[in-house]
């Protein structure tokens, strides 16, 4: 770790959110519900309001977003963020590089859960520059996570936490694939870094400090130039992950 460039702390991810503001077929307006199967997500909200409505283990809940609200969740738990008026957050993702390579599984009715050939089809956006044809792809994709979501939510409030065991077995499923080349990712940041601090306590404990000599700032450089459009919204992230040197 020393040797390059660390790692934003604790191996996270950082993001600037703008929530949809399309209007949804239940009336209200925001992203796509999803949940991710190893990473855990928190909120810093900085504009606006809104509500994330959540199915967990504690069952169907919605909480109320404002600016300085700060709120966090454990993977599996799936979300839907309500965009009530500018609703802006900053995101704080656990296991930096794993939401990006797939750690995330939308609410698509089971049907193409079910169908990992359909279910990619449905979540992919096109590479298309033009950026309407992405807007009406990620809309789309919105609508359908939406569908399957609206059931899930009232088999959950009227069964409780047990109707969520399907949409469990199916995420499992879709992603087992990908665990292989997460372990590496999360090898190289997240563990790297816990194995980092292990060091220096020990270090420490004999009354060494020679680990403060190295050290260093690091400036995250914005990854888009402009926003680009995301589960929940348009979305920037920074160039964070630690860099080997």
């Amino acid at each position: 770790m020393r040797a390059g460039r660390p790692g934003f702390p604790g191996g996270t991810a950082v993001s600037h959110l703008t929530v949809y503001d399309w209007p949804t077929p239940d009336g209200l307006a925001g992203g796509s519900p999803h949940l991710h199967t190893a990473s855990g997500e928190g909120y810093v909200v900085v504009g606006g309001s809104g509500r994330l409505q959540t199915l967990s283990a504690g069952g169907a809940a919605e909480h109320l977003l404002t600016a300085g609200s700060v709120l966090w969740f454990t993977p599996g738990t799936v979300h839907r963020l309500v965009n009530d008026g500018g609703l802006q957050i900053v995101v704080v993702m656990q296991n930096a590089g794993l939401p990006e390579a797939g750690d995330a599984v939308f609410t698509f009715p089971d049907e193409v859960l079910a169908d990992p050939s359909r279910y990619a089809a449905a979540a992919a956006l096109p590479s298309d520059s033009d950026e309407d044809a992405v807007a009406t792809a990620a809309r789309r994709r919105r609508d359908l996570a939406l569908e399957g979501y609206a059931s899930l939510r009232e088999r959950v409030v009227a069964d409780g936490p047990v109707a969520l065991e399907q949409l469990y077995a199916r995420a499992g499923a879709l992603v087992a694939a990908n665990a292989v080349a997460w372990r590496s990712l999360w090898e190289g940041s997240v563990r790297a870094g816990v194995e980092e601090t292990d060091r220096v306590l020990a270090a420490l404990a004999r009354g060494e400090g020679e680990h403060l000599r190295s050290a260093s700032v690091h400036v995250g450089e914005r990854r888009e130039s402009t926003y680009r459009y995301g589960m929940c919204g348009r979305l920037r992230t920074w160039d964070v992950a630690a860099l080997a040197g």
